[in-house]
């Protein structure tokens, strides 16, 4: 039986605000009452004032830090003219904004006896760190776990060291870059991550694997196509959609953060 997690009003009170790549900032802050939620699971901000007529707006953001740690960390891409992103980009220490959650599903499934793959694009990596941090992926995690990240350039990659030391306190965690634009020194993977999927497919048992996909609606819909290609049942396929290529425009998805 599935948990059923009460949704809460919070005041959320600033500690931090950093910028982690030139174009993506962590915002950290506490919460009260206490924020508890699942690795995956996102919360919904009240955006002041920047809706029609001057109502206010809600944008959605998962958050990057474990259930465990504190302060809440979230991960956020600064778009131009986006709403949300330029709230929460002007917000300093001391300020207070208000939050409902915790909401979502994406969160962790694999059984001990099976493996994982985490595809992520962007900040799309955020809710795979808030899982792979946790206590209840260390305690129980899977036979081994791939997570594969997909930016252009090596200046834009997120939670690098993380992930590195993941992999090497454990041989059954592997954390791949994939670059598609990035320079001549470049060393690792060049290409999109489900370019990665298609040249070491050998690497993957496609039917003892659950997929966890995270970030650019294409890369999603691309890699989703390949995945069931592979004969990878449906309900081993786990998805999130930051945001949807232009030429098909859908609702705004919670967890775009516009």
């Amino acid at each position: 039986m599935s948990e059923t997690r009460k949704i809460l009003a919070f005041e959320c009170k600033v500690i931090e605000r950093t910028y982690v790549t030139p174009t993506v900032f962590h915002l950290k802050f506490e919460t009260q009452p206490e924020f508890i939620f699942k690795g995956g699971q996102f919360l919904s901000l009240v955006v002041p004032g920047r809706g029609p007529q001057g109502r206010d707006l809600r944008r959605a953001y998962s958050v990057a830090s474990s259930p465990e740690d504190r302060p809440v960390v979230l991960c956020v891409k600064l778009v131009e003219g986006g709403p949300g992103t330029g709230y929460l980009n002007s917000l300093n220490p001391g300020d207070v904004f208000k939050a409902n959650g915790p909401y979502g599903d994406f969160v962790f499934k694999t059984a001990p006896d099976r493996h994982a793959c985490f595809l992520a694009t962007g900040t799309g990596v955020a809710p795979f760190r808030s899982i792979v941090g946790s206590d209840s992926y260390r305690n129980q995690p899977p036979l081994s776990a791939t997570c594969l990240f997909g930016v252009r350039g090596e200046e834009e990659v997120l939670y690098r060291d993380f992930f590195v030391s993941a992999a090497r306190a454990s041989s059954k965690f592997k954390w791949v870059e994939c670059l598609t634009g990035t320079g001549d020194s470049w060393q690792g993977f060049r290409g999109r991550l489900t370019e990665y999927l298609q040249k070491f497919e050998r690497d993957f048992d496609w039917e003892k694997t659950d997929f966890y996909m995270c970030g650019n609606g294409a890369m999603i819909t691309e890699a989703k196509s390949y995945l069931l290609s592979k004969h990878v049942p449906k309900e081993s396929i786990f998805q999130e959609v930051y945001y949807r290529p232009v030429v098909a425009p859908v609702s705004p998805d919670p967890s775009a953060g516009n």
